[in-house]
């Protein structure tokens, strides 16, 4: 996505400057972090917060108690509801769902019954992935294209199916982890960073950076082709 002149950005009410295609809505007050990008026929409501750096592609809705953290990417035609909380470096895949009543009704009035969701930092969900509400996702999972979250999810874990199973790990590179034959069983090793993992109790930690600290920018910029890298 191309970046946007200077020319075109927006002050908001906290002050700093983002970008806003001219078809899309603000809704003010709301917060928008400085260099984030709103692009065509996008919906901010009122009292919405969204972070540093995040890109709203086109079609996207983002409800008056929904929040984004920093560095957030948002891909065409999907719809953050109340009660949706999004961590800092979140990947929302085109056409993801997100859910906030379990049991909804035309006919009745459940905002009292809203449940929370959360997607915890560097999380991804594939394209066409359903979370139903109340689910937390953790820390660097990947939710595959077309899978259905039904249970909170682990930090590093691939989720795909009907309903969605964990089918692996996935390290922070978005690369299916690997048994590292060097250790002992229960390590795991990410075959384009070579970061390792560690697997206990069917928790999994990285033994190279944690979980909550920024790749280095060494690190931030695959060097060569998705399938070389698997190679």
């Amino acid at each position: 996505m191309n970046s946007p002149p200077p020319s075109s950005s927006n002050p908001t009410t906290s002050g700093s400057s983002y970008y806003r295609h001219e078809s899309a809505f603000v809704d003010e007050p709301c917060e928008i972090g400085e260099k984030s990008q709103i692009w065509h026929f996008s919906h901010v409501m009122r009292g919405a917060r969204i972070g540093r750096e995040c890109v709203l592609g086109q079609n996207v809705f983002v409800a008056s108690s929904a929040s984004l953290g920093d560095r957030v990417r948002v891909q065409n035609n999907v719809s953050i509801y109340d009660g949706v909380t999004i961590e800092d470096e979140v990947f929302l895949g085109p056409s993801c769902v997100l859910t906030n009543v379990t049991n909804p009704r035309a006919g009745i009035k459940r905002r009292a019954m809203l449940e929370n969701t959360r997607l915890k930092r560097g999380a991804t969900l594939g394209a066409n992935a359903t979370i139903l509400c109340g689910v937390t996702v953790g820390r660097h999972a990947f939710i595959g294209a077309g899978a259905v979250v039904t249970k909170d999810v682990p930090d590093y874990a691939l989720i795909t199916g009907v309903p969605g199973k964990r089918t692996g790990w996935m390290g922070r590179h978005a690369q299916k982890l690997v048994r590292d034959q060097r250790g002992a069983a229960g390590y795991w090793v990410c075959p384009e960073s070579l970061f390792r993992y560690f697997e206990e109790n069917g928790t999994l930690r990285c033994l190279d950076l944690h979980e909550d600290a920024p790749l280095p920018p060494s690190q931030a910029t695959s060097p060569r082709p998705y399938a070389r890298s698997r190679a």
